[in-house]
């Protein structure tokens, strides 16, 4: 049985930016593994930045589309083995 899907809540007052710790949690997980982020402000930015520093890399799938906060899945993608 899998561990229970790690969560990046960046509403919480964090010595790291929204990016940072997002990248962070790329850093950590394997290809096909996923986390929750949780964000206080819309993160489409953030996807778009991501989009453009690790092409292929990321698949984002949006599961609540604030406010109050929008919830999104980030999976690490196939394409990551690459890099």
């Amino acid at each position: 049985m899998a561990g229970a899907e790690r969560v990046v809540d960046t509403r919480v007052e964090a010595t790291q930016s929204c990016a940072e710790q997002t990248n962070n949690a790329l850093d950590e997980i394997a290809v096909g593994e996923s986390f929750l982020l949780i964000a206080d402000h819309d993160p489409i930015g953030l996807r778009y930045m991501l989009a453009a520093e690790r092409p292929g890399v990321v698949d984002w799938e949006l599961l609540d589309d604030g406010p109050p906060y929008w919830r999104v899945r980030v999976r690490k993608g196939e394409t990551a083995d690459a890099r």
